[in-house]
Protein backbone atom coordinates (compact mmCIF):
# COMPACT_ATOMS: atom_id res chain seq x y z
CA UNK A 1 0.00 0.00 0.00
CA UNK A 2 1.47 3.76 -1.30
CA UNK A 3 0.99 6.05 1.28
CA UNK A 4 1.44 9.53 0.71
CA UNK A 5 4.35 11.99 2.16
CA UNK A 6 2.70 14.89 4.43
CA UNK A 7 4.67 17.24 2.04
CA UNK A 8 2.20 16.12 -0.78
CA UNK A 9 -0.90 15.85 1.39
CA UNK A 10 -0.06 19.96 1.95
CA UNK A 11 0.43 20.35 -1.63
CA UNK A 12 -2.68 18.80 -2.82
CA UNK A 13 -4.08 21.35 0.21
CA UNK A 14 -2.69 24.38 -0.96
CA UNK A 15 -3.59 23.46 -4.90
CA UNK A 16 -6.78 22.66 -3.63
CA UNK A 17 -7.26 25.82 -2.13
CA UNK A 18 -6.11 28.05 -4.94
CA UNK A 19 -8.56 26.14 -6.95
CA UNK A 20 -11.75 27.14 -4.47
CA UNK A 21 -10.27 30.92 -4.46
CA UNK A 22 -10.09 31.07 -8.11
CA UNK A 23 -13.46 29.66 -8.39
CA UNK A 24 -15.01 31.71 -5.77
CA UNK A 25 -13.05 35.20 -7.84
CA UNK A 26 -14.65 34.06 -11.32
CA UNK A 27 -17.98 32.78 -10.55
CA UNK A 28 -18.80 36.02 -7.54
CA UNK A 29 -17.49 38.47 -10.02
CA UNK A 30 -20.86 40.23 -9.92
CA UNK A 31 -20.69 40.78 -6.04
CA UNK A 32 -17.02 40.91 -5.43
CA UNK A 33 -16.10 43.66 -8.07
CA UNK A 34 -18.05 46.56 -6.80
CA UNK A 35 -16.76 45.40 -3.58
CA UNK A 36 -13.43 45.50 -4.12
CA UNK A 37 -13.83 49.06 -5.46
CA UNK A 38 -15.39 50.35 -3.23
CA UNK A 39 -12.99 49.26 -0.38
CA UNK A 40 -9.70 50.87 -2.21
CA UNK A 41 -11.49 54.06 -2.75
CA UNK A 42 -12.59 54.08 0.82
CA UNK A 43 -8.70 53.25 1.97
CA UNK A 44 -7.88 56.26 -0.22
CA UNK A 45 -11.00 58.97 1.41
CA UNK A 46 -10.38 57.54 4.83
CA UNK A 47 -7.71 60.14 5.53
CA UNK A 48 -10.31 62.78 4.53
CA UNK A 49 -13.20 61.60 6.52
CA UNK A 50 -10.73 61.69 9.65
CA UNK A 51 -9.58 65.03 8.86
CA UNK A 52 -13.39 65.80 8.77
CA UNK A 53 -14.06 64.24 12.12
CA UNK A 54 -11.34 65.82 13.66
CA UNK A 55 -12.83 69.30 12.88
CA UNK A 56 -16.11 68.53 14.51
CA UNK A 57 -18.15 66.93 11.69
CA UNK A 58 -19.55 63.56 12.79
CA UNK A 59 -18.18 60.51 10.72
CA UNK A 60 -21.44 59.90 9.09
CA UNK A 61 -21.86 63.22 7.34
CA UNK A 62 -17.81 62.66 6.45
CA UNK A 63 -18.74 60.01 4.57
CA UNK A 64 -21.65 61.63 2.49
CA UNK A 65 -18.69 64.60 2.02
CA UNK A 66 -16.41 61.71 0.54
CA UNK A 67 -19.36 59.95 -1.42
CA UNK A 68 -20.32 63.32 -3.06
CA UNK A 69 -16.47 64.21 -3.85
CA UNK A 70 -15.97 61.21 -5.68
CA UNK A 71 -19.21 62.09 -7.72
CA UNK A 72 -18.46 65.05 -8.22
CA UNK A 73 -15.13 64.18 -9.77
CA UNK A 74 -16.66 61.39 -12.24
CA UNK A 75 -19.02 63.45 -13.37
CA UNK A 76 -16.31 66.14 -14.48
CA UNK A 77 -14.60 63.76 -16.22
CA UNK A 78 -17.79 62.52 -17.80
CA UNK A 79 -18.75 66.29 -18.85
CA UNK A 80 -15.41 66.84 -19.78
CA UNK A 81 -15.16 63.62 -22.08
CA UNK A 82 -18.58 64.96 -23.22
CA UNK A 83 -17.72 68.22 -23.83
CA UNK A 84 -14.49 67.25 -26.30
CA UNK A 85 -16.57 64.70 -28.02
CA UNK A 86 -19.21 67.15 -28.92
CA UNK A 87 -16.57 68.44 -31.27
CA UNK A 88 -16.08 65.51 -33.04
CA UNK A 89 -19.58 64.49 -33.72
CA UNK A 90 -19.74 67.29 -36.27
CA UNK A 91 -16.68 65.36 -38.10
CA UNK A 92 -18.44 61.81 -37.68
CA UNK A 93 -19.87 61.89 -41.29
CA UNK A 94 -16.75 62.71 -42.47
CA UNK A 95 -14.87 60.29 -40.19
CA UNK A 96 -17.41 57.59 -41.01
CA UNK A 97 -16.93 57.60 -44.54
CA UNK A 98 -13.04 57.65 -44.74
CA UNK A 99 -13.34 54.45 -42.54
CA UNK A 100 -15.96 53.41 -45.52
CA UNK A 101 -13.19 54.13 -47.94
CA UNK A 102 -10.38 52.71 -46.13
CA UNK A 103 -12.46 49.52 -45.76
CA UNK A 104 -13.21 49.30 -49.74
CA UNK A 105 -9.46 49.51 -49.75
CA UNK A 106 -8.70 46.74 -47.55
CA UNK A 107 -11.70 44.73 -49.43
CA UNK A 108 -9.73 45.59 -53.20
CA UNK A 109 -6.37 44.51 -51.09
CA UNK A 110 -7.50 41.37 -50.33
CA UNK A 111 -8.87 40.35 -53.53
CA UNK A 112 -6.38 41.33 -55.61
CA UNK A 113 -3.52 39.54 -53.36
CA UNK A 114 -5.38 36.71 -51.35
CA UNK A 115 -7.86 36.00 -54.28
CA UNK A 116 -11.14 36.49 -52.18
CA UNK A 117 -13.36 38.24 -54.02
CA UNK A 118 -15.46 41.25 -52.70
CA UNK A 119 -18.76 39.80 -53.29
CA UNK A 120 -17.58 36.62 -50.79
CA UNK A 121 -16.12 39.02 -48.30
CA UNK A 122 -19.37 41.43 -47.92
CA UNK A 123 -21.27 37.67 -47.58
CA UNK A 124 -19.04 36.10 -45.22
CA UNK A 125 -19.50 39.31 -42.93
CA UNK A 126 -22.96 39.20 -43.47
CA UNK A 127 -23.10 35.70 -42.27
CA UNK A 128 -20.90 36.51 -38.87
CA UNK A 129 -23.09 39.04 -38.18
CA UNK A 130 -26.43 37.16 -39.14
CA UNK A 131 -27.93 40.54 -40.40
CA UNK A 132 -30.44 42.63 -38.72
CA UNK A 133 -30.80 39.89 -35.77
CA UNK A 134 -27.38 40.93 -34.37
CA UNK A 135 -28.07 44.13 -34.59
CA UNK A 136 -30.61 44.09 -32.66
CA UNK A 137 -28.51 41.31 -30.09
CA UNK A 138 -25.84 44.33 -29.67
CA UNK A 139 -28.61 46.69 -29.15
CA UNK A 140 -29.47 44.28 -25.97
CA UNK A 141 -26.22 43.59 -24.92
CA UNK A 142 -25.43 47.12 -24.80
CA UNK A 143 -28.35 48.32 -22.63
CA UNK A 144 -27.53 45.18 -20.53
CA UNK A 145 -23.89 46.37 -19.82
CA UNK A 146 -25.47 49.57 -19.12
CA UNK A 147 -27.71 48.83 -17.15
CA UNK A 148 -25.03 46.75 -14.99
CA UNK A 149 -22.78 49.39 -14.83
CA UNK A 150 -24.90 51.78 -13.36
CA UNK A 151 -26.23 49.30 -11.20
CA UNK A 152 -22.37 48.50 -9.93
CA UNK A 153 -22.18 52.18 -9.91
CA UNK A 154 -24.57 52.54 -7.14
CA UNK A 155 -23.20 49.93 -5.17
CA UNK A 156 -20.03 51.14 -5.24
CA UNK A 157 -22.02 54.47 -3.87
CA UNK A 158 -23.13 52.49 -0.84
CA UNK A 159 -20.59 50.45 -0.33
CA UNK A 160 -17.98 53.39 -0.07
CA UNK A 161 -20.19 55.29 2.25
CA UNK A 162 -20.32 51.69 4.57
CA UNK A 163 -16.60 51.43 5.08
CA UNK A 164 -15.86 54.76 5.95
CA UNK A 165 -18.97 54.95 8.45
CA UNK A 166 -18.01 51.15 9.85
CA UNK A 167 -14.28 51.28 9.34
CA UNK A 168 -13.86 50.99 13.20
CA UNK A 169 -16.01 48.17 13.14
CA UNK A 170 -14.63 46.48 10.65
CA UNK A 171 -10.50 46.65 12.19
CA UNK A 172 -11.72 45.28 15.54
CA UNK A 173 -13.51 42.40 13.94
CA UNK A 174 -9.74 42.05 11.90
CA UNK A 175 -8.24 42.40 15.42
CA UNK A 176 -10.49 39.75 17.33
CA UNK A 177 -9.46 37.22 15.20
CA UNK A 178 -5.42 37.22 15.85
CA UNK A 179 -3.65 36.36 19.15
CA UNK A 180 -3.20 39.44 21.44
CA UNK A 181 0.35 39.18 20.96
CA UNK A 182 -0.35 39.72 16.93
CA UNK A 183 -2.35 42.26 17.47
CA UNK A 184 0.15 45.12 17.09
CA UNK A 185 1.52 43.70 13.85
CA UNK A 186 -2.19 43.13 12.43
CA UNK A 187 -2.80 46.86 13.03
CA UNK A 188 0.26 47.47 10.88
CA UNK A 189 -0.24 45.55 8.14
CA UNK A 190 -4.48 47.06 7.82
CA UNK A 191 -2.37 50.97 7.84
CA UNK A 192 0.52 49.83 5.30
CA UNK A 193 -2.43 47.99 3.20
CA UNK A 194 -4.37 51.51 3.51
CA UNK A 195 -1.03 53.35 2.17
CA UNK A 196 -0.41 51.12 -0.66
CA UNK A 197 -4.07 51.92 -1.70
CA UNK A 198 -3.71 55.27 -1.23
CA UNK A 199 -0.59 55.95 -2.69
CA UNK A 200 -1.52 53.84 -5.86
CA UNK A 201 -4.91 55.90 -6.27
CA UNK A 202 -4.00 59.39 -5.26
CA UNK A 203 -0.38 58.70 -7.76
CA UNK A 204 -1.92 57.05 -10.77
CA UNK A 205 -4.87 60.08 -10.43
CA UNK A 206 -1.76 62.89 -10.24
CA UNK A 207 -0.54 60.95 -12.91
CA UNK A 208 -3.43 60.95 -15.44
CA UNK A 209 -3.40 64.53 -15.29
CA UNK A 210 -0.13 65.27 -15.90
CA UNK A 211 -0.53 62.62 -18.92
CA UNK A 212 -3.42 64.71 -20.27
CA UNK A 213 -1.50 67.65 -20.03
CA UNK A 214 1.37 66.65 -22.41
CA UNK A 215 -0.77 64.31 -24.23
CA UNK A 216 -2.90 67.94 -25.35
CA UNK A 217 0.23 69.52 -25.79
CA UNK A 218 1.91 66.81 -28.03
CA UNK A 219 -1.19 66.22 -29.94
CA UNK A 220 -1.86 70.29 -30.39
CA UNK A 221 1.81 70.49 -31.73
CA UNK A 222 1.12 67.49 -33.90
CA UNK A 223 -2.07 69.11 -35.36
CA UNK A 224 -4.41 66.75 -34.36
CA UNK A 225 -7.94 67.44 -34.34
CA UNK A 226 -10.04 67.52 -31.11
CA UNK A 227 -6.32 66.72 -29.61
CA UNK A 228 -7.84 67.64 -26.20
CA UNK A 229 -10.39 64.78 -26.55
CA UNK A 230 -8.02 62.48 -27.35
CA UNK A 231 -5.54 63.31 -25.04
CA UNK A 232 -8.11 62.59 -22.26
CA UNK A 233 -8.55 59.55 -23.58
CA UNK A 234 -5.33 58.71 -23.46
CA UNK A 235 -5.35 59.34 -19.83
CA UNK A 236 -8.00 57.79 -18.74
CA UNK A 237 -6.84 54.72 -20.29
CA UNK A 238 -3.63 54.63 -18.18
CA UNK A 239 -5.60 52.96 -15.79
CA UNK A 240 -5.10 49.65 -17.91
CA UNK A 241 -1.69 48.58 -17.00
CA UNK A 242 0.71 48.54 -19.96
CA UNK A 243 -2.31 47.96 -22.39
CA UNK A 244 -3.78 51.66 -22.11
CA UNK A 245 -1.47 54.32 -23.17
CA UNK A 246 -0.77 52.01 -25.99
CA UNK A 247 -4.81 51.79 -26.98
CA UNK A 248 -5.48 55.13 -26.92
CA UNK A 249 -2.51 56.29 -29.26
CA UNK A 250 -3.91 53.49 -31.71
CA UNK A 251 -7.19 55.04 -31.71
CA UNK A 252 -5.73 58.56 -32.19
CA UNK A 253 -3.62 57.04 -35.38
CA UNK A 254 -7.26 56.09 -36.43
CA UNK A 255 -9.01 58.77 -36.06
CA UNK A 256 -5.84 60.74 -37.61
CA UNK A 257 -5.89 58.53 -40.72
CA UNK A 258 -9.91 58.79 -40.83
CA UNK A 259 -9.81 62.19 -40.70
CA UNK A 260 -7.87 62.03 -43.48
CA UNK A 261 -4.31 63.04 -41.46
CA UNK A 262 -0.53 63.08 -43.50
CA UNK A 263 2.11 61.10 -42.65
CA UNK A 264 3.71 62.86 -40.79
CA UNK A 265 1.16 63.92 -38.74
CA UNK A 266 0.72 60.15 -37.90
CA UNK A 267 4.59 59.94 -37.32
CA UNK A 268 4.18 62.79 -34.70
CA UNK A 269 1.44 60.94 -33.25
CA UNK A 270 3.81 57.81 -32.66
CA UNK A 271 6.89 60.08 -31.09
CA UNK A 272 4.25 61.89 -29.38
CA UNK A 273 3.64 58.46 -27.69
CA UNK A 274 7.12 56.95 -27.45
CA UNK A 275 8.44 60.20 -25.65
CA UNK A 276 5.54 60.58 -23.03
CA UNK A 277 5.88 56.89 -22.44
CA UNK A 278 10.27 57.18 -21.85
CA UNK A 279 9.35 60.43 -19.21
CA UNK A 280 5.95 58.32 -17.43
CA UNK A 281 8.30 55.08 -17.12
CA UNK A 282 11.26 56.52 -15.76
CA UNK A 283 10.16 59.82 -14.12
CA UNK A 284 6.57 60.31 -13.42
CA UNK A 285 5.73 57.13 -12.17
CA UNK A 286 8.65 56.46 -9.45
CA UNK A 287 8.36 60.14 -8.28
CA UNK A 288 4.23 60.22 -8.53
CA UNK A 289 3.23 57.01 -7.76
CA UNK A 290 6.55 56.02 -5.71
CA UNK A 291 7.73 52.61 -5.04
CA UNK A 292 4.41 51.92 -2.26
CA UNK A 293 3.15 49.31 -4.77
CA UNK A 294 7.08 47.47 -5.10
CA UNK A 295 5.92 44.36 -7.39
CA UNK A 296 8.39 43.57 -10.09
CA UNK A 297 7.59 43.37 -13.88
CA UNK A 298 7.26 39.98 -14.81
CA UNK A 299 4.21 39.69 -11.36
CA UNK A 300 2.64 42.69 -12.84
CA UNK A 301 1.74 41.29 -15.83
CA UNK A 302 0.76 37.89 -14.30
CA UNK A 303 -1.84 39.40 -12.17
CA UNK A 304 -3.33 41.64 -14.85
CA UNK A 305 -3.25 38.72 -17.09
CA UNK A 306 -4.71 36.70 -14.67
CA UNK A 307 -7.30 39.37 -13.16
CA UNK A 308 -8.50 39.83 -16.55
CA UNK A 309 -9.02 36.05 -17.21
CA UNK A 310 -11.47 36.10 -13.86
CA UNK A 311 -12.66 39.70 -13.63
CA UNK A 312 -12.27 41.79 -16.84
CA UNK A 313 -11.65 45.57 -17.30
CA UNK A 314 -12.33 45.85 -13.63
CA UNK A 315 -10.11 43.24 -13.27
CA UNK A 316 -6.85 44.86 -14.96
CA UNK A 317 -7.72 47.83 -12.98
CA UNK A 318 -8.16 46.30 -9.38
CA UNK A 319 -4.86 43.85 -10.25
CA UNK A 320 -1.66 45.95 -8.87
CA UNK A 321 -3.25 47.55 -5.92
CA UNK A 322 -4.90 44.65 -4.58
CA UNK A 323 -1.36 42.82 -5.44
CA UNK A 324 0.39 45.58 -3.67
CA UNK A 325 -1.58 44.44 -0.20
CA UNK A 326 -1.12 40.64 -0.43
CA UNK A 327 2.51 41.64 -0.44
CA UNK A 328 2.14 43.55 2.44
CA UNK A 329 0.53 40.96 3.84
CA UNK A 330 2.96 38.33 2.78
CA UNK A 331 6.04 40.54 4.30
CA UNK A 332 4.48 40.56 7.86
CA UNK A 333 3.92 36.80 7.87
CA UNK A 334 6.89 34.92 9.13
CA UNK A 335 5.17 31.88 7.08
CA UNK A 336 5.00 34.06 3.74
CA UNK A 337 7.87 36.04 3.41
CA UNK A 338 9.37 34.25 0.67
CA UNK A 339 6.28 35.07 -1.43
CA UNK A 340 6.69 38.21 -0.57
CA UNK A 341 10.13 38.29 -1.57
CA UNK A 342 9.24 36.59 -5.15
CA UNK A 343 7.01 39.27 -5.61
CA UNK A 344 8.52 42.27 -4.64
CA UNK A 345 11.18 43.64 -6.92
CA UNK A 346 14.99 42.61 -7.27
CA UNK A 347 18.26 44.83 -5.34
CA UNK A 348 19.59 44.30 -9.02
CA UNK A 349 16.23 46.37 -10.97
CA UNK A 350 18.01 49.67 -11.97
CA UNK A 351 17.51 52.56 -14.23
CA UNK A 352 19.71 52.93 -17.56
CA UNK A 353 22.93 55.13 -16.39
CA UNK A 354 21.89 58.48 -18.21
CA UNK A 355 18.21 58.14 -16.44
CA UNK A 356 20.20 57.67 -12.84
CA UNK A 357 22.12 60.75 -14.11
CA UNK A 358 19.10 63.00 -15.38
CA UNK A 359 17.46 62.43 -11.94
CA UNK A 360 19.98 62.84 -10.13
CA UNK A 361 20.61 65.94 -11.12
CA UNK A 362 16.78 66.83 -11.06
CA UNK A 363 17.07 65.54 -7.49
CA UNK A 364 14.47 62.62 -7.75
CA UNK A 365 16.69 59.81 -6.56
CA UNK A 366 16.44 61.40 -2.86
CA UNK A 367 12.95 61.89 -2.86
CA UNK A 368 12.08 58.35 -4.57
CA UNK A 369 12.67 55.13 -2.21
CA UNK A 370 14.48 52.14 -4.24
CA UNK A 371 14.54 49.32 -1.52
CA UNK A 372 12.68 46.97 -2.32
Amino acid sequence: MIRSSPSLQKSIYILFFSFLVISGLYFAQNFLIPLAISALLAMLFVPLSRWLENKGISRMVAGVICVLIFLLGTGAIIGLLSWQASGISEDLTEITRRISMIADDLREFIARNIGISTEKQKQWMLNQTNGSSATLGMAGLMLSSLMSIFIHFILVLVYLFLFIYYRSHLKKFILMLVPLSETDETEKIISDAGKVAQKYISGLSSMIVILWIMYAAGFSIVGVKSAIFFAILCGLLEILPFIGNFTGTVITVLAVISQGGSNGMIIGVIVTYLIIQFIQTYFLEPLVVGSEVNINPLFTILIIVFMEIVWGVAGMILAIPMLGIVKIICDHVTQLKPYGFLIGRARSDKHPRIVIKLRNWLGLNNKVSTNS
